[in-house]
């Protein structure tokens, strides 16, 4: 295995197939600059993962995305293994709320069209729970309610938005990764 230049933290499949493909958008191809994103499987491992690859492991510059709600857990897994969240970005809800807002509402129900799930997406609405809820809640918990779906759309709305679109803590962490695999460089 060759040592990566930076690892990029993030908390599901759905993160790391957003990411990848914004990078792509953008002419980039993160395995090839040395940059490999890893998917923890929830914020809660971030301590395991930052021993893994941080100062204590392979000490190689840490970088990433998570949710304000997880804050907390997230820099006391940070700190427990002497990172810094420097290269860490938040996400005002999660990335999937980011992908709706930076969208739109009207884009997303679109991008679900074009996915042939409109019918899912009525039937979701018509549920008792789900009734009196806003359209950006509903899309967030279509998005989120079926195995699988969350990767799919975060892939399908990332292709969808317009350049200078993309979500900040998105577009930010991809702008700042190449500062922080250079940190390694020396």
């Amino acid at each position: 295995m060759t040592r990566p230049r930076a690892v990029v933290l993030v908390e599901g499949e759905s993160d790391r197939a957003a990411l990848l493909t914004l990078a792509a958008r953008r002419g980039r191809d993160l395995a090839a600059e040395g940059i490999e994103v890893v998917a923890m499987g929830g914020i809660t491992n971030t301590r395991s993962f930052a021993l893994r690859y941080g100062p204590h492991g392979l000490d190689v510059p840490l970088a990433g995305l998570y949710d304000a709600a997880d804050e907390d857990k997230l820099r006391r897994g940070l700190a427990t293994a002497g990172v810094e969240p420097t290269h860490f970005f938040r996400c005002t809800a999660d990335l999937e709320d980011e992908l709706i807002r930076a969208l739109g509402l009207e884009a997303v129900e679109a991008v679900i069209e074009a996915a042939g799930e409109t019918r899912s997406l009525r039937l979701l609405s018509g549920m008792p729970a789900q009734r009196g809820w806003s359209r950006e809640q509903l899309l967030r918990r279509f998005i989120g309610v079926r195995s699988g779906r969350k990767a799919k759309y975060a892939v399908l709305l990332t292709e969808a938005l317009p350049p200078g679109r993309e979500p900040e803590p998105l577009s930010a962490l991809l702008g700042s990764l190449e500062a922080c695999a250079a940190t390694s460089d020396r």
